[in-house]
């Protein structure tokens, strides 16, 4: 847990898309909750979504998916999605 892992810019642009994704479909607030409630419980809920991920996937591509939910088992990472939900939130209200 100690470990510090590098993100690399493909990693960052993957987390920025998924935050424009919340931002369009309107889920911006609910998804700032929700983070910023399970963000010391990070790892776990990215344990969780792989848990989910076989019922998940068939909605949406499976690469992506277990990309994102391992990006989030870092603490920063998250910290990295929410400040980019914030931002586009902001940007879209002007």
């Amino acid at each position: 847990m100690g470990e510090s892992i590098s993100i690399t810019h493909s990693d960052k642009q993957l987390i920025s898309n998924l935050a424009e994704k919340i931002v369009r479909h309107g889920m911006a607030i609910p998804a700032i909750l929700f983070l910023e409630m399970g963000k010391y419980l990070s790892f776990f809920g990215a344990q969780l979504m792989i848990f989910f991920g076989p019922i998940i996937t068939v909605f949406i591509p499976f690469h992506s998916y277990y990309k994102i939910a391992e990006l989030l088992e870092d603490r920063k990472n998250v910290e990295f999605l929410l400040v980019q939900i914030e931002q586009l939130e902001e940007m879209r209200k002007k």
